[in-house]
């Protein structure tokens, strides 16, 4: 019973920074019809620079509390500093072009970026200590866990229902349905399209930078943290079906629990593990668990 609990909060504690990642993911494919490669390297700067953030407070001699608004900020630093760059400096000009053609530059964006980190952080390994040991730990039974980790899943729940409740409750959730449907019709009733496309996809750089940023205190920010982040972020927006905010959801959550269980009953087969789960639901729903055929709405 108790190694039942532990697999199942590791699975809710992955399954919370991976959906907040895949969130921006599906976000971005939802208005921008962009599959996104470049979405790790966000994640990366995220962690880098909440990894930068948290240092320059603690140097500060700032109370440990104050790491978390740190992290908070570097996550919208990244987001106001890189969107701009990369939307309307570089995939602007792309719209409407070949979708291959799109992934093939936002490949090349990855790269790209890729070496821009390793010049500005170096190669060494950044750790991010403070934040973690901020909520104690919790124990059920006789297991005591990281309190970090049930704080991680109260923040993945906390940014899939603004997200939901933006985009579904308010004014600005109705023009980006209608860019989403139809750009042309958007752009013949007075929507500013450019102006959509641009917010849509800083908030899709915001929440891969949040996942980084929210993440550095339980891994080694290191070069290539980026490549392992896309992998399973393109596996949940898969299973779930590209453009769904449930889906990215429950995605999150199935991948989550089979990397959990194959952690704690055979590691060797962790890697593989999600690409099995992912084939499985693929025989069955080629187009994801929660695609929507007829209309395209997230």
């Amino acid at each position: 019973m108790a190694e039942l609990i532990t697999i199942l909060i590791d699975a809710l504690t992955y399954a919370s920074w991976l959906f907040i990642v895949a969130l921006g993911l599906t976000l971005v494919f939802g208005v921008l019809k962009i599959l996104n490669i470049a979405h790790g390297s966000f994640y990366a700067l995220g962690a880098y620079a909440a990894a930068s953030f948290v240092g320059w407070a603690a140097s500060m001699q700032w109370a440990p509390a104050f790491s978390l608004v740190a992290m908070l900020l570097a996550a919208v630093a990244v987001a106001a500093l890189v969107a701009p760059l990369t939307e309307r400096g570089l995939l602007r000009f792309f719209y409407g072009r070949d979708e291959v053609l799109l992934v093939l530059v936002t490949y090349a964006l990855f790269l790209i970026m890729e070496d821009v980190t390793k010049l500005i952080w170096g190669a060494n390994p950044y750790y991010v200590s403070e934040p973690y040991g901020l909520f104690g730990n919790v124990d059920i039974g006789k297991q005591s866990y990281v309190g970090y980790d049930f704080a991680l899943v109260g923040l993945a729940a906390a940014v899939g229902l603004v997200v939901w409740w933006c985009l579904n409750r308010t004014r600005i959730g109705k023009i980006v349905t209608v860019v989403i449907h139809s750009s042309e019709i958007a752009a013949s009733m007075g929507i500013n399209v450019s102006r959509v496309y641009m917010g849509a996809f800083a908030a899709g750089i915001l929440l891969a930078a949040l996942g980084g940023a929210f993440t550095a205190p339980m891994i080694s920010v290191q070069p290539g943290v980026s490549v392992g982040v896309i992998i399973v972020s393109f596996a949940v927006v898969i299973i779930g079906g590209l453009g769904s905010i449930e889906g990215a959801a429950i995605g999150a959550l199935i991948v989550g629990l089979a990397r959990s269980v194959a952690v704690h009953t055979a590691p060797v087969a962790e890697l593989f593990s999600i690409y099995i789960v992912m084939a499985i639901v693929l025989m069955f729903r080629p187009e994801g668990l929660f695609q929507r055929i007829q209309a395209r709405k997230i």
